[in-house]
């Protein structure tokens, strides 16, 4: 009985989180960013033929980043400002 008990309030956790995340998109957004460096950081490491350490090619892949995505918010901002 305690583990229908926990199965369902995990199941109700579960829910409720999805249901936040519809709702607040930066924390989604910071995730999904941070999962997508895991992929940019080695790829820059690489290319620096290794005169980086991991945590500047981390970083420098972030940094990349949010460059791209600021550069892509204020195009729109600038073409598309009765959306903002």
């Amino acid at each position: 009985m305690k583990s229908l008990q926990n199965s369902t309030q995990i199941i109700a956790d579960i829910t409720e989180i999805f249901s936040d995340w519809r709702k607040q998109k930066l924390p989604l957004s910071i995730f999904l960013g941070m999962c997508f460096n895991l992929v940019v950081a080695p790829v820059v490491y690489a290319a620096t033929g290794e005169e980086f350490s991991r945590t500047q090619a981390w970083a420098l892949g972030l940094l990349g980043l949010v460059t791209l995505s600021l550069s892509i918010y204020l195009f729109f901002v600038m073409f598309v400002p009765e959306k903002f």
